[in-house]
């Protein structure tokens, strides 16, 4: 086969790049975010993600969205943004939300939300919101990335395949065994 008949697939960030004469209208668009998520679940959350993979146009571009709705008593458990630095406004409802400093100080930041207030996240740090309210809330975060990932912590250290060992966690969290086990269960 000759190098000019190879066919090559170019990436960015992980990501194939069209041949711009092949780019349209259909890679910066995104249809959705008017529709509530699914909060029946464990949490009473539900994260829509619009980011480079639900938009391919985004690449590079540095900047992402998402929409999150939370039902009464709702949490969006505590988690980190490795790639990006989130700015949150509330549009309906109201959220206690907070994050936490690094280490050595782990100073705990928080405040309560109301329907247009705006809280910001730095980037990296653990972070959560909470529907303390008997109503419905939603909010959208802005992320300064397009694929800003997430950590959700509990689900990493507890929910790990396969799992890290009892021991550890153990004395990591300062409990014995059995309630490791029952922790892990959860997931």
């Amino acid at each position: 086969m000759s190098s000019s008949s190879q066919v090559t697939e170019v990436r960015v960030n992980g990501f194939p790049c069209k041949d711009a004469k092949d780019v349209d209208a259909g890679d910066f668009f995104f249809s959705g975010l008017h529709l509530p998520g699914n909060t029946t679940n464990k949490q009473g959350s539900a994260v829509t993600p619009v980011n480079v993979a639900q938009i391919a146009g985004l690449n590079t571009l540095g900047i992402s969205l998402a929409r999150i709705d939370y039902a009464p008593y709702g949490l969006n458990p505590p988690h980190t943004h490795p790639h990006g630095t989130e700015i949150l406004t509330v549009l309906e409802g109201s959220l206690y939300v907070g994050f936490v400093t690094s280490n050595p100080e782990n100073k705990l930041f928080t405040k309560v939300l109301n329907k247009g207030d705006v809280f910001v996240f730095p980037e990296g740090l653990i972070h959560f919101q909470f529907n303390y309210g008997t109503k419905n809330a939603v909010a959208l975060a802005g992320l300064s990335s397009q694929n800003p990932g997430v950590i959700t912590i509990a689900n990493a250290v507890f929910g790990s395949k396969p799992s890290i060992s009892d021991d550890i966690l153990a004395k990591a969290f300062q409990v014995d065994k059995m309630t490791v086990d029952r922790i892990q269960a959860q997931f």
